[in-house]
């Protein structure tokens, strides 16, 4: 089988699942974001996924996304840890941050992007600093200042499931925290949440964006 067959047949297989949990869930599946996740896999990947109609690109890593972004037209979310040094090539190259979990980042992008962004707001679920977010105290703060912004829109949450936690426990646990959000941020309804492992579930939970790699580009 060749990349293309073999990217086509674990998209489609992917796609299958995510109509399958909307619709468990009750749920259309147009609500759903797929983002296709290509780091560490060549730019050839995401033309092909370009071509399968796949338009939404996740990177972790700002040195394997430039170039990237720079061949393949769409959209481009950046979901890794933040370093400060390297925001000014990050907000060149994104349309979404994922990621963003200090007021001091924010600050930076505010003076540095060279175009709007829209943003998520990353939030801890167990308080280990290890995986990034923020805790649940400073996301008001983190959120309000986004808000306030001329230039950059909040859209809603990011989180990632903490290990050996059951992912409908934590996503349960983020969609409590994201509805307490919305009472004072009633914009930032979307909710990007699940991967390869645990997508199904944070879609029974009310993901919003998935984002989806090793499913459909295969091991890295």
């Amino acid at each position: 089988m060749n990349r293309y067959d073999e990217i086509a047949s674990n998209l489609a297989a992917v796609q299958e699942r995510i109509a399958k949990a909307a619709a468990l869930a009750g749920r259309s599946e147009d609500e759903i974001t797929l983002i296709a996740v290509t780091k560490t896999f060549p730019a050839s990947d995401v033309d092909i996924l370009s071509q399968l109609g796949i338009s939404n690109f996740g990177e972790n890593r700002d040195s394997d996304a430039a170039p990237k972004a720079a061949s393949v037209a769409g959209t481009w979310h950046f979901q890794g840890q933040i370093q400060s040094n390297k925001l000014k090539s990050i907000t060149s190259w994104s349309n979404v941050i994922h990621s963003l979990d200090e007021m001091k980042h924010f600050e930076i992008i505010e003076k540095i992007a060279p175009h709007s962004l829209e943003i998520f707001c990353q939030v801890s679920l167990d308080g280990s600093t290890g995986r990034g977010g923020a805790s649940t105290e400073k996301l008001h703060e983190l959120a309000t200042a986004i808000g306030n912004s001329s230039r950059h829109r909040l859209v809603g949450l990011m989180a990632v499931a903490p290990l050996g936690v059951q992912p409908l426990e934590a996503f349960s646990q983020l969609s409590l925290i994201h509805k307490a959000f919305m009472v004072d941020f009633p914009k930032a309804d979307k909710l990007s949440a699940g991967m390869s492992g645990d997508f199904e579930e944070a879609i029974a939970l009310g993901a919003t964006h998935i984002r989806i790699g090793s499913s459909i580009l295969g091991s890295r």
